[in-house]
């Protein structure tokens, strides 16, 4: 298959295109910095600044993970303008020169979040639950779902991913506690009551490649583990995983003061459950936390 990629240089992205290329996929990735692409994603990956540059050449699939990081800093009014520009007006851009295509791609699999739901509280939530509250997050992710559902008009299948916080020791929401935690500093958010839905970053690349190459797939799928945890629970397995105390919680009126809104990611949470991924057939890798984590932080 030939796989166009947005977002192809980040965490995911990265990982994806060394798993298609070991598949013998060809890969071109949408970049702010295409020479990098190659050094980053892999020898063979093509990187363009501009979407005209790939003109009329056949594509199979398309996935659209691009989007600013958005629990790096507060929501400013200037950093709420960047994270819907790269996410919103970013797929308005792709989907807009995709119907201007006279050959489409089957398939565009599109970014969310399991923010979609907003802070779910204790419900357990399914792809056919609608929001339970909305704020930032909630509003940013159910308009990057809308903007890439303008594509099944022009007769391309749309798979959305709301995803959750993904595991890995490359990069991203693990990599930032090591620190602390290995300093013996870590311990819950808040009460730590708050549902953290997870994802082993091995298990993301597996079903974003299974949802590509099923043609019924169509529509949300939560892509997270299906044993989602509290965030104490969390904290204690990171704790025993690095052989560190992990009991100084961070208060939640702290968090409140220091970050503004966003302290709603890190003190609310979604029971997320991917339902709709295990009746499609997918099996997790790591369904449990202690596992994953065993898998990604090995004793030394």
């Amino acid at each position: 298959m030939h796989i166009l990629l947005t977002g192809g240089t980040g965490l995911i992205g990265r990982a994806l295109c060394r798993h298609w290329l070991q598949q013998g996929h060809q890969l071109t990735v949408w970049s702010r910095t295409p020479e990098r692409v190659a050094a980053l994603c892999g020898e063979g990956v093509r990187g363009i600044a501009q979407l005209e540059e790939l003109a009329e050449t056949p594509l199979d699939a398309v996935v659209n993970l691009a989007g600013a990081p958005i629990a790096d800093r507060p929501w400013t009014r200037a950093r709420r303008q960047l994270l819907w520009a790269s996410r919103i007006q970013l797929t308005e851009t792709l989907v807009a020169w995709l119907a201007s295509r006279s050959s489409k791609p089957a398939v565009l699999l599109s970014g969310s979040a399991v923010g979609w739901y907003g802070d779910g509280g204790e419900r357990p939530l399914d792809e056919d639950d609608a929001p339970v509250t909305d704020d930032f997050a909630a509003q940013l992710c159910a308009a990057w779902e809308e903007t890439a559902l303008r594509a099944e008009a022009e007769g391309i299948r749309v798979v959305l991913l709301r995803t959750g916080l993904v595991l890995s020791a490359e990069g991203g929401f693990l990599k930032r506690l090591l620190l602390p935690f290995r300093l013996g500093l870590g311990g819950p958010l808040g009460d730590g009551r708050q549902w953290m839905p997870w994802i082993h970053l091995a298990d993301q690349i597996a079903l974003i490649d299974f949802l590509v190459q099923q043609p019924e797939a169509r529509g949300p799928y939560n892509a997270c583990a299906p044993q989602p945890v509290r965030n104490r629970d969390f904290a204690k397995a990171l704790g025993r995983a690095l052989k560190r105390p992990a009991v100084l919680p961070a208060p939640a009126f702290l968090l409140r003061a220091g970050l503004g809104e966003l302290a709603v990611l890190l003190l609310g949470g979604q029971q997320a459950l991917p339902t709709r991924l295990q009746a499609a057939g997918f099996r997790f890798r790591f369904s449990e936390l202690e596992a994953a984590l065993a898998d990604l932080l090995p004793s030394r």
